[in-house]
């Protein structure tokens, strides 16, 4: 809600909330995988595909219907709400690992360069926060947070 203002277009803020919430128990449901994972990536699509059939029969018919809709809609990022729920979805991670110091970025030997690769699809929903997650990145090379490119 706070950041609706940096959508690259405007939002129904709420469809983004609900996409971005339906999104997560998806993966939490079909297992969170480490967006630097390419071996866990191979078959995250089939997974969380598998994941949401069961979590949206779970449902009465109609918002099984509604959500599943709305989860579709995110992952193919058709509308302005879902490139901007996706920008938020690659921003919250940069945040977290920019204020633990490095996180995951250190303990998995991550470099700007593969940062800013699987994370420019940002600009598609807040340009305006890419821009300042690319300051951040900087930021975080220079503090010795994140890896130079390599």
């Amino acid at each position: 809600m706070v950041l609706a203002e940096y959508s690259n277009e405007p939002v129904d803020v709420l469809k983004v909330i609900k996409m971005a919430l339906i999104h997560d128990i998806v993966e939490i449901d079909a297992g969170d995988t480490f967006v630097y994972d390419q071996q866990a990536l191979s078959d995250k699509a089939e997974r969380e595909h598998a994941a949401a059939d069961r979590l949206f029969r779970l449902l009465p018919d109609d918002q099984g219907q509604e959500f599943r809709r709305l989860w579709e809609e995110f992952e193919s990022r058709e509308s302005p709400e879902a490139r901007f729920a996706a920008a938020l979805d690659r921003f919250v991670p940069q945040l977290h690992n920019y204020y633990t110091s490095g996180g995951s970025w250190r303990e998995h030997g991550i470099t700007h360069d593969r940062v800013v690769a699987k994370n420019v699809t940002m600009k598609e929903g807040a340009a305006r926060l890419w821009d300042w997650t690319i300051k951040l990145l900087d930021d975080a090379v220079r503090k010795g947070f994140l890896a130079k490119s390599s």
